[in-house]
């Protein structure tokens, strides 16, 4: 089945209306990929969105797509491997809109494929800045914002790949293994303050990383996941926009797989 062909297999249960109504959210990574998807989501549910990246031309690009739908969105460039990039990015929220509601600490970094012992010391630790350490400092920033507000919901990004091993990703198996931890930590300290921080592990999703790899390359793919397809980014962006929501009221600490039954099938 060719690529096109399965996107007319591919059936999405939309977001429900006013999901995230009143609510201001910050989305890192959002310049393309699954957080562009997920702040299309959360526009879509009624939330304001802040949008976060490095690259400021393609993040003020997804911050008009969500004006012309109607929504209220920033653009703030920002690197989330730097605090002080970060505390500005929560102070321009709160002064552009009084309060801070939700995250989804979306930023990503891999690396090659390479054997661990021949992986150079800066591609791991670029992994680990931006996966792991950058996930502590949104969170860092985040929280105090959302106490002052009386509470939130945190979503953090992690990947099946932080459940599982995978051969040759150490970096990035490794930071996305402990951003995990790292949710479990900050859900229990604040689990009595009214923050609940969860985190998402996606498994093989068609995004602009897959587009290089070729039609057979993402056939295999697709095989080996028991749903038999790709995710799509926008089933990503739901589950978060669910996390964030007050019907996810009592779920906190927990990891969401959206991988179409690929761990539970220990693919």
């Amino acid at each position: 089945m060719s690529d096109s062909e399965h996107q007319l297999h591919v059936q999405f249960a939309p977001v429900r209306n006013g999901l995230l109504a009143d609510k201001v959210a910050i989305i890192t990574g959002a310049s393309r990929g699954i957080g562009a998807a997920t702040a299309r989501v959360f526009a879509q549910a009624g939330a304001t969105v802040v949008l976060a990246a490095r690259d400021a031309q393609a993040l003020e690009a997804v911050a008009r797509d969500l004006r012309d739908l109607g929504a209220r969105a920033l653009a703030v460039p920002t690197d989330v491997g730097d605090p002080a990039a970060f505390e500005r990015l929560v102070g321009q929220t709160l002064e552009a809109y009084g309060r801070l509601d939700a995250a989804f600490n979306n930023a990503g970094e891999g690396h090659r494929p390479t054997p661990l012992a021949d992986l150079a010391l800066e591609d791991f630790d670029r992994a680990v800045r931006v996966n792991l350490r950058g996930i502590f400092i949104a969170m860092k920033y985040e929280i105090p914002a959302m106490l002052a507000s009386g509470g939130g919901a945190i979503v953090n990004m992690s990947s099946t790949a932080g459940l599982s091993g995978t051969p040759g990703i150490a970096g990035y198996v490794a930071s996305k293994h402990g951003n995990i931890g790292l949710t479990k930590v900050a859900a229990l300290d604040y689990a009595q303050r009214n923050i609940r921080i969860n985190a998402v592990a996606p498994g093989t999703i068609f995004t602009h990383r897959l587009v290089a790899v070729g039609e057979e390359a993402r056939a295999y793919m697709a095989q080996r996941t028991p749903m038999g397809r790709l995710g799509q980014p926008e089933e990503v962006g739901a589950a978060v926009a669910w996390l964030c929501s007050d019907d996810a009221s009592f779920v906190t600490g927990a990891t969401i797989t959206v991988d179409g039954g690929r761990l539970a099938a220990g693919a």
